[in-house]
Parts: structure tokens; C-alpha cells; sequence
């Protein structure tokens, strides 16, 4: 059976952990000649639209001697409602491994069931495991290990957020969420990571003290009808100067990207000294290769 990647709970503790130093490691080694993808192709379906999920995965397979195939679901028969179970079998026969960005964690999980090949969640409703890969190789490169540390989630407890939160369990630090009401995470979610996932009153409150501080836009992809109705309820949750200055002296920002400056982040933040965004960003290529070497089983 092959193994997926559909929520970062998937993963073992210590897998999880080799995924994000093997990821390093492959950056340090950019131009070591190393080709462990050669004749090996990702098929990547895209429902939504994407900048760094695409552009990292198609730059590393590249890079690494394999190739990636973009479908955009409207150009395909997934947009003439062919059942995914037909997808995945057809499309598991051709290519290595599938990625998926989509509005729906059940469909990804069906799209596994039926696949010979693994499968990645690329970003769904629910998680957006890849990203937290990335964010931890950061946090590691940075700061050393972030097992004992506090970080604080300011805002939305959306995909990305539960996505911290099981990476707070697998990795042994503490995630206090600030999000207003209507706008926390999932219950489940929640419930999984007893003790390691905590609610805060308020973005003070999670802020003081942590180690890293980290948020996302508030209206994010197909919520752009409910865009005042969030401006409304996220007045008070922006990160800035301010809120920066109640965590650590050496305290680091995170946002996955794209970010809305003066929204829910101050522009003397995201472009300011304790901004790691860009390392952050390059970091979804380093961590996505050593995921793909991984589920293909390939010996680091």
C-alpha cells in the first residue's frame, strides 16, 4: 500500500521530524548533481489557484531529474464530473505520485483509497500539511528545535492552523490560537491534540512569551463574498510592533503567503528584521522533495 500525505498526522513523530532535517539537508546540497527523481512524474490537479504549491513542486521535480504534469481540474474530466475513483486508478497508473489542491479533504481521502501511488494534500478545506513541513524546517534552521517552545496562531483558525496544530503535537511544542468566535478550529482538531493545542482570551494573551508568532489572511481563497463580515470580526487581531514586542526578544514572524498588508499583519512586521517569509516560502521546495523521497522510499 503507499503512503499519503493528506493531513500531517499522517506522519509519525520521528517521521515527520526526518522529513523536515532531510529537507535541510537537501538544501545544503542544491548542487550535489543528486537526481533521485529521474523517470519518475507528479501528476498535480489544481482546483484552485496557486503560486508556491505549484512552483515548488514543478521546480523540484525538476531539479531532482523527474517532471511534473499541471491539470487544472477544468481542463480535464474531473471537471466533467468523471468519478474520482476512475481518476485515481487512471492516473496511478502513469504517474508516481499525485497532488491535490482542493476545496475538499473527503475527496482527496476517496482519491487515495483508489490510488496505486501516493497521494499529497497540496491544500484542502481542512489541512495544509505541506506548508508545515516548510514552516518547521524554518523554525529548525532558525531557532534550533522547537520541542519545549510556544507558538502563537493569531487569527483564522483555518486549514493552515489546524495544520499547526497536529505539528505541535508531532514536533513537541505548544500552539496558543488567538481566533475570534465563529473563527476558531475545528472541535476534532482541537480534541486530538490534547494539551499541545491551547485557546488564548486574546492575541496578547498568546502572543506573551512565545517563541514564534505566526498568521494568515483572513479571507482566504472562495471566502471573498464574507470579506467584510471578517474585516469586521478580525478588528484587533493583526499582528504588529506591537503585539511582536509582548514574545521573545528573538521571537520569529511566519505567513505562508500571499498576506494583505495592514490587514492582519503590519507592513513594519512581514518586511522587518524578525520576518522569515521568504526563507519560509523557498523552504516549501527543500521540504516537499525530502517528503517525495520519502513516500517513494527512496534511502536518504
Amino acid at each position: 500500500m503507499p503512503r499519503h500525505l493528506l493531513k500531517l498526522s499522517d506522519l509519525a513523530p520521528a517521521e515527520a521530524r526526518q522529513i523536515v532535517l532531510r529537507a535541510s539537508a537537501l538544501k545544503r546540497q542544491a548542487d550535489s548533481g543528486y537526481r533521485p527523481f529521474v523517470g519518475k512524474t507528479l501528476a498535480m490537479i489544481f482546483t484552485k489557484n496557486s503560486t508556491r504549491t505549484r512552483v515548488s513542486f514543478e521546480a523540484g521535480m525538476a531539479r531532482f531529474g523527474g517532471h511534473a504534469l499541471f491539470l487544472a481540474a477544468g481542463a480535464t474530466q474531473i471537471g466533467r464530473d468523471e468519478p474520482l475513483r476512475d481518476t485515481a486508478q487512471v492516473l496511478s497508473r502513469m504517474c508516481s505520485a499525485v497532488m491535490i489542491r482542493n476545496d475538499s479533504q473527503r475527496d482527496q481521502e476517496e482519491f487515495a483509497a483508489h490510488s496505486r501511488v501516493p497521494v499529497i494534500n497540496g491544500l484542502s478545506d481542512l489541512h495544509h500539511p505541506c506548508q508545515l513541513l516548510a514552516d518547521l524546517q524554518t523554525w529548525f534552521e532558525h531557532r534550533g528545535d522547537p520541542r519545549g517552545k510556544v507558538a502563537a496562531w493569531i487569527g483564522d483558525g483555518n486549514n493552515v492552523c489546524h495544520s499547526f496544530i497536529e505539528a505541535a503535537t508531532l514536533f513537541g511544542f505548544t500552539l496558543r490560537i488567538a481566533a475570534p468566535a465563529g473563527y476558531q478550529p475545528d472541535a476534532a482538531v482541537m480534541g486530538a491534540a490534547g494539551d499541545a493545542a491551547q485557546l488564548a482570551d486574546s492575541p496578547a494573551a498568546a502572543a506573551r512569551g512565545a517563541d514564534l508568532i505566526v498568521t494568515d489572511t483572513w479571507t482566504s481563497m472562495g471566502q471573498e463574498a464574507e470579506q467584510q463580515k471578517r474585516l469586521q470580526a478580525f478588528a484587533g487581531y493583526q499582528v504588529d510592533a506591537a503585539l511582536m514586542q509582548l514574545a521573545k526578544p528573538d521571537a520569529i514572524f511566519l505567513h505562508c503567503l500571499p498576506a494583505h498588508r495592514g490587514e492582519e499583519v503590519a507592513a513594519e512586521v512581514i518586511d522587518g528584521p524578525q520576518s522569515l517569509i521568504y526563507d519560509e516560502a523557498e523552504n516549501r521546495l527543500w521540504a516537499q522533495m525530502a517528503l517525495l523521497e520519502f513516500l517513494f522510499g527512496i534511502a536518504a
